[in-house]
């Protein structure tokens, strides 16, 4: 998301838009204006004409496919493993072949509580986290300051 005073933000676009597709000026002369590239601005251009108004929108940047996500199977076998095991990322990661950066983000995903918190026999949460639920604020900066 682009911020406020961005070159580019909604305004910018739509401008940019006005003066290149409406009013037929050169994109070459409008981007020196606007202080961007000609690059930038035949993309913009581009994806009005393509989309309309829509296609000047800010779009998330997040992937819309993951081809090298770790295969819900495997999930699945390092879930198992740690409740058989009740052992760390090290491992499960070599039980289930496995990197244990891996494993540590599958548990994280998943939300599976760290051993220090689970009871070493039964595996059952014993301790609360470290995180707690209820955070203590105040109004003001400074309001406990004696």
């Amino acid at each position: 998301m682009a911020h406020g005073s961005a070159r580019l933000n909604v305004y910018g676009r739509t401008l940019l838009i006005t003066r290149v597709v409406h009013d037929g000026r050169p994109v070459a002369h409008v981007a020196r204006e606007l202080g961007i590239s000609r690059q930038c601005a035949h993309r913009w251009v581009s994806r009005f004409r393509l989309e309309g108004a829509a296609g000047l929108v800010d779009r998330s940047s997040r992937p819309r496919t993951m081809p090298r996500r770790t295969p819900v199977e495997v999930e699945q076998r390092v879930l198992q493993l740690r409740v058989q095991l009740r052992q760390g990322q090290d491992r499960i990661g070599s039980a289930a072949g496995v990197p244990a950066r891996t494993v540590g983000a599958i548990l994280r995903r998943h939300g599976v509580p760290r051993l220090s918190e689970c009871d070493p026999l039964t595996g059952r949460v014993i301790r609360a986290s470290k995180q707690t639920a209820v955070r203590y604020e105040r109004a003001r900066p400074g309001e406990l300051v004696h």
